[in-house]
């Protein structure tokens, strides 16, 4: 079976390519490892700039539905001290143009927009190959095959299509999170609702953190940073949960109740998550008739950025095709001539915040540069 445009991954990026290609009457398919939409949780709130994920929305004609997604008030955002002391306030007072959405929200309106058959799930990848003349074959693991004369890779960290283009492969950046839920905040957990606020919180010191969200309906969503290796995090039993609980609990003996109860009261069980990056700058020579877009190009260490990113480059992606009827080179050419210095500019910045973020002067040098911008 053959398709002009098959996309790998069904995550923002690729739904947001899927639907700027539909706004412009070019049809694609997107295949998908997951059994189905709901197959697991989509992660927590993002914030959506208005400089390059709103830009990408209004490019798949999608703005509306974005506004009626948005949470009121979430981008408050407040920096703790570990004894509970708040160091930086900073209120939402609605002029800001970064608004806080639920992940799996924004990608049920992208889901939402495409023609019914467009999202073909429970297609996992197994093998990608190129036959030459710009085609390329894709392989998945209940044998079924599909050969395509566009073949996009918005597949996230671990690509299955990226090694058509490049050697590269994701490195440990030295920090894992692990991640917590505390639902009915506000009247189980009253003190750790109010220190969390409105929206977001950070709780800094060198090479331990925990950030918060406010997420709809009442619930906490919990990210405890650490600055370990990957063996030190190899020695935790993660199957079991209440041991697993304790050891984090441990790397954060002394800091207020209220912050150390977003890991001790956690509602699920601790969940690992490693933090990988792709080298800073990673390009690669144009191959016919195959592309990269979002994590499976430029994956980073988490900075605000990674969904923006992956649904501009599905925007632009789409616009380009769109502008390049029947050369399909021309418009893979000016999609990465664009991409690749964008997001090495987005890595450069994440590395500058990162080092505010994490580094032997946090939180005080972070507090100084949101003062300066302020």
């Amino acid at each position: 079976m053959a398709t002009d445009i098959t996309i790998i991954g069904a995550g923002l990026g690729g739904l947001t390519l899927a639907r700027v290609l539909h706004v412009h009457g070019i049809p694609a398919t997107v295949y998908e490892a997951e059994p189905s939409p709901t197959a697991r949780s989509q992660g927590g709130m993002l914030d959506i700039h208005d400089y390059n994920g709103q830009l990408a929305l209004g490019a798949a004609g999608l703005m509306d539905e974005f506004h009626g997604l948005i949470l009121e008030g979430r981008q408050a955002m407040r920096i703790l001290g570990p004894d509970g002391t708040v160091l930086f306030d900073k209120a939402d007072d609605g002029t800001g143009g970064r608004p806080e959405v639920q992940r799996g929200e924004l990608r049920q309106i992208l889901l939402d927009s495409l023609p019914a058959g467009t999202v073909r799930w429970g297609h996992k990848v197994s093998n990608t190959r190129t036959l030459g003349d710009g085609h390329h074959e894709v392989t998945f693991a209940d044998g079924g095959t599909v050969v395509t004369s566009l073949l996009v890779g918005a597949d996230g960290a671990w690509s299955r299509v990226r090694p058509l283009l490049s050697t590269a492969t994701p490195e440990y950046t030295g920090r894992s999170v692990v991640e917590t839920y505390l639902f009915h905040a506000d009247t189980r957990h009253p003190a750790t609702a109010k220190a969390v606020g409105g929206g977001s919180l950070m709780a800094l010191t060198p090479g331990r953190e925990i950030f918060a969200h406010r997420e709809r309906g009442d619930t906490l969503h919990a990210y405890m940073g650490l600055s370990e290796p990957q063996d030190w995090f190899a020695a935790i039993d993660f199957t079991d949960a209440a041991a697993a609980t304790a050891r984090i609990a441990q790397e954060f003996g002394g800091w207020a109740p209220e912050l150390t109860a977003l890991i001790t009261d956690s509602d699920t069980a601790p969940v690992l998550r490693p933090l990988y990056a792709l080298p800073t700058g990673h390009r690669w020579d144009r191959v016919p008739g195959v592309t990269l877009i979002g994590d499976a190009a430029h994956l980073s260490a988490p900075n605000g950025e990674g969904a923006n990113l992956a649904m501009l480059d599905g925007a632009e992606l789409g616009t380009a095709l769109a502008a390049h009827p029947g050369d399909t080179e021309a418009a893979l050419t000016a999609y990465e001539q664009a991409m690749f210095p964008r997001s090495a500019e987005a890595a450069d910045e994440g590395a500058r915040f990162d080092e505010l973020l994490f580094g032997d002067n946090t939180p005080h040098d972070l507090i100084a540069a949101f003062t300066r911008h302020e």
